[in-house]
């Protein structure tokens, strides 16, 4: 797949989450090749607005072909959303669609360093303008922090013998390319899942560390839950297990109205309601999809309501 070819990952499904008004103002909080900033557009009339952003420098050049005055990309990390609403005046949203999936062209520019299919420069850096690279993490980091982010993060049982094998090999010659990393990987990780290189679960954890991934989502919910107008609608789509357990849990404590601490007598009429409601169950990819795009398979979108009046 090209980075022309990039396939938005359960479009009709994300964009139908939202309930798109067609006079609301909405957030794209992950541009990537703009597939459903597109389609809700398409929703739109003339009085929508549609607000999107990315930390991508390469997003934000390939959102400029985008010309409609309803339409505003912002280059910011989407866990400053609530800044980025600041700075254009807007204090409320009807909707917030958050894709949390590495692009196409991201994988797929082997200068990136996100895949281990290229031999090239080790750097995963979502946002190629600042931030420390993966090379230079795996250059400075101890074995303990080395294999940490590996474990936690790629949920990789073999995490601490691939540390100790990076220190080691990196006192000798350094490791700054995407080729010598998963061959030292290969080395040390004999077996894995059928149809999986050694090296998936050690890269996806790299990324995730250098970008920040689970910090930026655990930051990026609460703001956009608090900038929904009631009635408004937050549309997430994860793609592996430690992004879900962060949406699922943060949709459910909104979804939960706060308990009081024990013994305290307060009347169930007083207590204070839930900030959100769940809509439906999960929603997953279907067979024809996944078979277009075998990238899809690991999606799960969830979607919440903001009440009140």
């Amino acid at each position: 797949m090209s980075q022309n070819q990039h396939v938005t990952v359960l479009l009709t499904e994300g964009v139908a989450a939202l309930n798109v008004n067609p006079d609301g103002t909405y957030i794209d909080a992950t541009f990537g090749r703009g597939g459903h900033s597109r389609a809700i557009l398409d929703k739109l009339g003339s009085a929508g607005r549609l607000i999107a952003l990315d930390r991508d420098p390469a997003a934000i050049t390939a959102g400029q072909s985008i010309s409609d005055q309803r339409f505003t990309l912002v280059h910011e990390h989407f866990s400053r959303l609530s800044d980025v609403l600041d700075r254009l005046k807007v204090r409320w949203v009807d909707g917030v669609l958050l894709d949390l999936g590495v692009s196409s062209p991201q994988l797929d520019t082997p200068e990136r360093g996100m895949s281990f299919r290229f031999d090239a420069p080790l750097d995963m850096r979502m946002d190629t303008t600042q931030g420390e690279t993966a090379a230079e993490f795996l250059a400075r980091g101890s074995q303990l922090e080395i294999g940490k982010v590996i474990k936690d993060y790629g949920e990789e049982r073999f995490a601490h013998a691939i540390a100790k094998a990076i220190v080691a090999t990196r006192a000798e010659h350094g490791i700054s390319r995407t080729g010598q990393l998963a061959t030292l990987v290969a080395q040390v990780v004999r077996t894995r899942e059928p149809g999986q290189h050694p090296a998936t679960r050690t890269f996806q954890a790299l990324r995730i560390y250098v970008n920040r991934e689970l910090e930026e989502l655990s930051l990026s919910l609460p703001a956009a839950i608090a900038r929904l107008a009631p009635g408004g609608r937050l549309a997430v789509i994860s793609f592996h297990s430690l992004e879900d357990r962060i949406v699922k849990q943060v949709l459910r404590l909104a979804a939960s109205p706060p308990q009081p601490p024990k013994g305290v007598p307060i009347r169930a009429v007083d207590l204070p309601s839930a900030t959100l409601r769940l809509i439906g169950k999960p929603i997953f990819p279907g067979e024809i999809e996944v078979a277009k795009n075998p990238r899809s398979r690991s999606a799960v979108l969830r979607i919440a309501e903001k009440l009140g009046q």
